[in-house]
């Protein structure tokens, strides 16, 4: 066998790999893609598009995303190790036998004690833990009712009216059996603020 022949199997030998990397390539990292993306945006269009809420023609945030509500009159989501940033989602990262969680966890149990009224055994435990990716926008019926005192007397409503907001708004199991009830702290607030003064 020449030189000018060995070379020539060695190409056609490299022919096949080649051409299936490629076919994988486009196939699989392209081509899938987009359409799982064109897919999604058929079947799901609002989900495709962030879940995005709008009010007054504005985007006011995401129903998968928590954002911070600093004023008395509105409900609190879980506290969030990225400060609310979608771009830096991450939960506290310290181990329970961290002693500085547990000195972090019982100043939040002493705020949200404060700030609800209430005792801090009544404290839910996710008004004062963030979730793993720091951005849960939602809280368990509990965390949303020991906050309907103070809501109702910021807004000079009455706390039964709150509360009947609060079951409203309150979500099930999906598919009726995964997770546990909850409530988005989002789509609460806006309907609250549906309901005026």
């Amino acid at each position: 066998m020449n030189t000018h022949t060995a070379n020539l199997d060695d190409r056609i030998g490299l022919r096949g790999p080649v051409l299936f990397a490629v076919v994988i390539l486009l196939g699989m990292g392209l081509l899938y893609s987009l359409a799982g993306a064109a897919l999604g945006r058929l079947l799901f269009p609002h989900q495709a598009q962030g879940s995005l809420v709008e009010r007054d023609g504005r985007i006011v945030g995401s129903t998968l995303v928590a954002q911070a509500f600093s004023d008395a009159r509105y409900f609190q989501p879980r506290p969030s190790a990225a400060n609310y940033d979608p771009m830096a989602a991450s939960g506290s990262n310290q181990a329970r036998s961290n002693p500085d969680l547990r000195t972090r966890i019982d100043t939040a149990i002493a705020a949200v004690a404060t700030r609800e009224g209430i005792a801090a055994d009544k404290v839910p435990i996710e008004l004062v833990t963030e979730s793993g990716g720091g951005l849960d926008p939602h809280v368990t019926p509990a965390g949303a009712l020991v906050q309907v005192a103070r809501v109702a007397r910021a807004r000079g409503l009455d706390p039964a009216r709150v509360t009947a907001l609060v079951a409203a708004q309150t979500e099930g199991r999906q598919w009726g059996v995964l997770g546990q009830p909850r409530v988005n702290v989002l789509v609460l607030n806006l309907a609250l603020d549906a309901l005026g003064p």
